[in-house]
């Protein structure tokens, strides 16, 4: 089989646009055999982006040869070829327009893309990029975005892609076969050649790999562990802690070359092991650096083993629970001298339902065009690899959350120890891990899924290790909170029921079909007849509230000043708009229509599980439970926002300026969740270590601990609770120098925002050029970025320096940040997910620059209550909330700079508040001990210069 590895450089994606550079790669028994290259002159001008993306200048292009002349040449190479290209759409749409402009036919062979085969042969790849994809494969592409260079990384990435299909167990091959239809698409005919050739030379080997159901797997039965000590190694935890540190730590020094002793890490496993022992409470603060993920794992293993208690260790981000998994428990099982076992466990919609998945891809219920198929065959690939059948493994296109939706493990839809898959499901896998580890990793979310579950899901444990517990609160209001969305509520009813052949109801009914003349099947399929129009009639009667909810949310914003793409409207008693009662009417009608069709179906369902093997059909009505279980759900949370009955909440609606309706979701959420903390941890847990880089404001815990509901004693030595800041392991008035150009511009105004983008963007140029890139610009404003980003790209990249903007060039904090590190000189500006989790250490950042003190919406419905609760208690909520919550919020964006002893850089504010309002000290008050000057803006560059040790010295005025 023939390749023609295809990419094209042209004037534009538009189809005025033109060819400027051609790159083919012919590709025959896995070698390339030929290759052809030119420039194209494309008759137009070509525009300065296009140069600066690819450095194809109108020069290069002037005596290139024409079109016609590039097709006459590569015409006769394509002959009896499959096309190939990343994201082939593109180059296919010129190739053909530029063949029958030059008189030639439209290519008629194969195509296929490399961007369908990675997502498919290599489901865990987090970019689809070309660049990143070549970078992960260690593969050299020396001029990106030219024609030659991008056809040569995509035939080496294609025969990439053909070593691993052909390399796959045959089964494997197989089921994707199934999945991809040769007769719908070109990627189904390849299949069915790659299936053909395997098939001819190997079998399926029952030894190399595992096999399941048709499936090749990459588990055995859970439950099947070995112990992991014996009960003797226990002895080594009779010595006192101090003894048993020391040994650990000698281990730590034996198995790194260099290993430093770091005092705030000593100070703080020895108070996490006294507060442990004491059973109190204990607020620790660790900065960047401290180690602070040892620092609590080291003295909780120990006291977990020794008094046989179970720990759980909760963090944030996902990013933090795979660093544990990953880097730090396999860390200390190396060094552990006993042996001990540490499980993850997520919420259950994390975990693949093996069931539901084989049901699906046996039944090839996927909805139209290729995003579902690809999705399958992804899981397919995956299941062959993946030990915890955790989503996260995975990287999913567009549609792809909505396929895991409906294959994701669930309660309802459960058959446990029925079903066929019970030995190797996941979810049962992680929960059976957790029952019998000495440590269980979970998430914030889950200890609160765990708490309304009526702590069912997580083991028994009076030991808990908080971190990054400056989310903690944050978490608990969402979690306990109600949602409502809208496409969720229609998935369910589309589940339920979508047309004569889709949904569960019409499957239920095809089955029950085959029994049509015994009695009860006829009577069920009568009743399944009925419930029809009703589903209907929710459907149509929902789609009419959301748009009159969507019309009443947009009619109260004003989309110009829109900040994040989305509207929020908070809803008041006193304020409901005039037609809310026949609003509450159509809410009426869909909820006695839903508790119609849920008494009839509960009916029906449990009449059918007496005989549900009778009639074959235990997984439907399994399926149709879970079902039930979503409807139920969604009307009680519509109910509850509609009738806003609880004086206790908040009630908000928010959507997209785009999606409309689709977009709506509404938000029941408790204003004050400090009592529900102290009800169900702080009053019935021994010891909670709740820990961050972020807990304290300007040395205070006090807001910390106003927001969990838990009481600073006077005496912490007697009390319950024990608070501690520890030193920072940093020497920060050595590497960090903070300057605030005390003549910057404000933003208040009717000019004031055009003044200060415009002195921003001169500002930040400068320095960037002073430190040749190397800056991560924060912003508080997705809108503000977006000004910015073109101004400054046009000043910095003609000096060789990229800009690169959230928003704009990604929305992937992870894609951007891997960008950033890649270039040699480059200015990130990012906005909410960049203030926190985002490591760059090293020369990649220099300068990091806070455009705005990070204060949240004042007008936020969440904030707004709070703000009014404050005030109800004669307090001032601004003093009170919105300055201690920004200043945690400053302080995880300062923590970007300085990550390591080596590294060494300058902050920028450009908010001068800090500096001339009354509340401005506590920001500065509360960072680690910087150098902190203010000046002026035009003598910030020459001291940043001086800083780094690239010019002379001035005095300026010290803080």
């Amino acid at each position: 089989m023939k390749f023609a590895v295809l990419d094209f450089e042209t004037t534009g994606s538009q189809t005025t646009d033109e060819i400027t550079q051609v790159g083919l790669v012919i590709i025959d028994q896995f070698q390339v055999v030929e290759r052809y290259t030119s420039l194209v002159n494309p008759g137009i001008g070509i525009p300065s982006s296009i140069t600066t993306l690819t450095g194809i200048t109108d020069e290069m292009v002037a005596d290139a040869p024409s079109l016609d002349q590039v097709m006459t040449e590569m015409f006769p190479l394509l002959f009896d070829c499959v096309l190939v290209g990343h994201h082939i759409p593109f180059d296919l749409s010129f190739l053909q327009r530029g063949l029958v402009k030059c008189g030639f036919p439209r290519f008629q062979g194969r195509v296929l893309d490399t961007i369908d085969m990675l997502r498919v042969l290599f489901p865990s790849i987090t970019s689809l990029q070309l660049g990143m994809v070549a970078g992960m494969f260690g593969l050299d592409h020396e001029r990106p975005h030219q024609a030659d260079s991008d056809a040569e990384v995509t035939a080496q990435i294609w025969m990439i892609c053909m070593e691993r299909l052909l390399t796959m167990p045959l089964l494997t091959v197989q089921r994707l076969h199934q999945i991809f239809d040769p007769e719908v698409s070109d990627l189904g005919w390849f299949m069915e050649e790659i299936l053909a050739f395997k098939e001819s030379q190997t079998a399926v080997d029952m030894d190399a790999h595992r096999y399941f159901r048709q499936f090749t797997i990459n588990v055995g039965d859970w439950g099947e562990g070995e112990p992991v000590r014996k009960d003797e190694q226990l002895r080594a935890l009779d010595v006192p802690f101090t003894d048993f540190y020391e040994d650990v730590k000698r281990l730590l020094q034996d198995k790194f070359e260099v290993y430093e002793n770091r005092d705030s890490q000593e100070q703080m496993i020895q108070e996490v092991q006294d507060s442990l022992k004491a059973q109190r409470h204990l607020m620790i603060e660790a900065g960047t650096g401290t180690g602070k993920s040892l620092g609590y794992l080291i003295p909780a293993l120990y006291y977990g083993l020794k008094h046989d208690k179970k720990v759980i260790v909760s963090t944030h981000t996902i990013n933090l629970q795979e660093q544990l998994r990953e880097r730090d428990i396999p860390l200390l099982s190396e060094i552990f001298p006993v042996g001990f076992r540490a499980a993850v466990l997520k919420g259950r919609s994390h975990y693949l339902c093996l069931r539901k998945f084989e049901n699906k891809v046996n039944m090839g219920d996927y909805e139209p065009g290729k995003e579902d198929a690809i999705t399958a065959g992804q899981m397919v690939v995956w299941l062959s690899e993946t030990k915890h059948g955790d989503e996260e493994e995975l990287h999913f296109g567009n549609k792809g959350p909505q396929f895991w939706h409906t294959v994701a493990s669930d309660t309802d839809s459960c058959l446990n120890r029925q079903c066929p898959w019970f030995k190797k499901c996941f979810y049962h896998r992680a929960r059976n891990d957790a029952n019998t580890a000495d440590m269980v990793i979970t998430n914030h979310s889950m200890l609160f899924t765990d708490m309304k579950a009526d702590n069912r899901l997580l083991p028994h444990y009076k030991h808990l290790v908080i971190d990054e517990a400056h989310h903690f609160e944050e978490v608990a209001s969402k979690h306990l909170g109600i949602e409502l969305r809208s496409t969720a509520f229609l998935h369910t009813l589309q589940w339920l029921y979508k047309d004569s052949r889709s949904g569960q109801l019409p499957m239920l009914r095809l089955r029950l079909q085959k029994f049509v003349e015994e009695e009860r099947a006829a009577a069920w399929c009568q009743v399944i007849d009925t419930l029809y129009p009703k589903v209907l009639m929710i459907k149509e009667e929902w789609e009419r509230l959301s748009e009159a909810l969507y019309q009443l949310i947009t009619a109260k914003n004003d989309s110009s000043q829109l900040e994040t793409g989305q509207f929020v409207l908070r809803m008041k008693d006193e304020t409901l708009p005039d037609n809310w009662t026949e609003l509450l009417a159509t809410e009426n009608n869909i909820f006695l229509n839903a508790s119609d069709i849920l008494r009839t179906l509960e009916k029906m369902v449990n009449q059918i599980k007496e005989v549900q093997d009778e009639f074959e059909v235990q997984g439907l009505i399994t399926d149709l439970g879970g079902i039930l279980k979503e409807l139920y759900e969604h009307r009680d949370a519509l109910h509850f926002f509609m009738k806003m009955s609880d004086p206790d909440y908040v009630y908000w609606m928010e959507a997209g300026a785009y999606s409309k309706s689709k977009s709506l979701l509404l938000v029941s959420v408790p204003t004050d969740v400090s009592s529900l903390l102290q009800e169900h941890f702080f009053e019935t847990k021994e010891s909670i270590i709740l820990t961050s880089a972020t807990l304290s404001v300007n040395r205070s815990f006090q807001y910390s601990a106003d927001q969990l509901g838990l009481q600073i004693p006077r005496n912490e030595a007697e009390g319950k609770l024990r608070t501690v800041q520890l030193p920072s392991p940093f020497n920060y008035r050595e590497q960090a120098l903070v300057c605030i150009p005390r003549d910057f511009p404000g933003i208040r105004g009717p000019s004031g925002e055009t003044l200060f983008v415009k002195a921003l963007v001169d500002s930040l140029s400068e320095v960037a050029l002073a430190t040749k890139g190397r800056m991560l610009v924060l912003f508080t404003s997705s809108r503000m970025l977006k000004q910015i980003h073109p101004a400054m790209k046009e000043r910095l990249q003609p000096n060789g320096i990229d800009v690169l903007g959230q928003g704009v060039d990604s929305g992937n904090r992870s894609k951007l940040t891997r960008m950033f590190q890649d270039s040699k000189s480059a200015v990130l500006l990012g906005t909410s997910s960049f203030w926190e989790g985002v490591d760059i250490p090293g020369d990649a950042l220099s300068c990091l620059a806070i455009i705005r003190l990070p204060f949240q919406p004042p007008n936020h419905p969440l904030v707004e209550a709070k703000c009014e609760n404050i005030k109800k208690r004669n307090e001032n909520p601004f003093m009170k909330f919105s300055v201690p919550q920004a200043v945690i919020r400053f302080k995880q964006g300062f923590g970007r700079l300085v990550r390591r002893a080596s590294d060494k850089g300058i902050v920028i504010i450009y908010d001068t508040r800090v500096i001339d309002t009354h509340y401005g000290k506590h920001f500065l008050y509360s960072l680690p001990g910087p150098k902190i000057e203010h000046m002026y803006t035009e003598q910030m560059v020459p001291r940043i210069r001086e800083w780094m040790g690239e010019d002379g010295y001035e005095k300026h005025e010290n803080i």
